[in-house]
This record gives structure tokens, sequence and C-alpha cells, in this order.
């Protein structure tokens, strides 16, 4: 029997793995092919495809687990709340149109890639044999690595800008920090998730954020 479980909980990992590459090389694709203006309004779309399959595969099985993220999820969006309403956090920025419904100017969505994210980057750091110290600090190094290539796009893609179209280095400060704070969580609780699957959901990420950030440097 656990042989059987461990074959079908395999399958079901790589088939994971086949969706959250295709959605992503679907919308990079597009965009790069000119067709932009139909592929970046899905961005919504695409980031609930990618939730559904993490909450799928990684998976969310224990009151641990949700919790902590519900809990990032949440304390994303209050300090991006913070961010936008005051700017002591990350600096004087607003949202775009592309991430779906918003909360008082914040996007429902983005607290949820917050977790995502949090929570993909502490289980790929346990690909680390590290003390915990040193798995928060990759994960947040992850975490903030990704956000460099994102901040390039966001006003391109009408995600977010901020005042002044650069962000400011205290926006990557407080990113970093911020993170730190959600991976001592993580690693405090002792999360343990499916680690293929989350280091394939970052790597989707970086190269969709990567090759668009080449692409769009790249025009006059």
């Amino acid at each position: 029997m656990k042989e059987v479980l461990k074959h079908l909980d395999s399958r079901k990992t790589a088939l994971g793995i086949l969706l959250v590459w295709l959605v992503h090389l679907s919308g990079l694709i597009g965009i790069l092919a000119g067709a932009a203006d139909w592929f970046v309004p899905k961005t919504p779309l695409n980031l609930l495809t990618s939730a559904a399959l993490f909450l799928w595969i990684f998976p969310l099985d224990t009151f641990k687990k949700a919790g902590l993220f519900a809990l990032i999820a949440i304390g994303g969006i209050a300090a991006e709340w913070i961010g936008v309403h005051t700017g002591y956090l990350f600096g004087s920025y607003s949202y775009g149109a592309h991430l779906g419904p918003k909360l008082d100017g914040i996007p429902y969505l983005i607290g949820v890639n917050w977790a995502l994210l949090s929570m993909a980057s502490g289980c790929v750091s346990g690909y680390w044999n590290l003390p915990k110290t040193g798995r928060i600090l990759i994960a947040g190094l992850l975490m903030v690595g990704l956000d460099l290539f994102m901040e390039k796009l966001a006003p391109v893609m009408d995600f977010w800008t901020f005042e002044g179209g650069t962000p400011p280095v205290w926006n990557y400060i407080c990113w970093f920090l911020l993170a730190l704070c959600f991976q001592w969580a993580y690693q405090r609780l002792e999360i343990r998730g499916n680690r293929k699957f989350s280091l394939h959901l970052l790597s989707a990420q970086f190269v969709f954020f990567i090759v668009l950030y080449q692409f769009y440097s790249g025009l006059p």
C-alpha cells in the first residue's frame, strides 16, 4: 500500500510540475509573441492556478500549515497596506489594474503571492543541509532575488508603480526583512512540504520574470 501511495504522489507531483510550467511558459511565449495585451490581464488566473496547484501538492494538510499560509497572506496584505497608504514600508507606490480585485487599494492576490513565495522558498531552503538560521537566510535571499526582477517589470505590466518610476533601496530592505520574519515562522514551526514541486514553482517564476526582464530591457 505504501508503494502505491508513493507512486500516486509521484504522479501527482509530476502533473503539478507540468501544469505550473505550462501556465508560466504559455504566458511567457504569448507576451514575447506580441500578445501582451491579452496575456498580462490574465495574471490573476496564473496566480490562482499556481495557488491551487500548491494547495493540492504541497499540501496544506495540517492546521499548522494552513494557519501559517493564512497568517503570511494576511501579514503580506497588511504590510502592503502600510506601504501604499503611508510609504513607511517599501516606499511610495500604488497598485495597477492587472493583479485583480483590491481591498482598499491592495490586491487580494498579493497576499496569496506572499504566502506562496514564502512557503515555497522555505521548503526549497531544505535542499541545503544548514541550521535553521542558514535556511532562513537562503529563503529570504530567494524571495528578494525574485523581487529584483519583478520590480523591473511591474510598471510595464501595470502591476504596481513607484513614485518616480524606480523602487528605492528601502523597498528591497523591507522585502528582505519581511521575508526573514515569514521564514523564521516557517522554520520555527518545522513545516514540511513537497520540495520538488516548490523548486519548480520558484524556478518557473524566476524564468518568467528574468526572460521578460531581458526582453523589455532590450526594447528602445
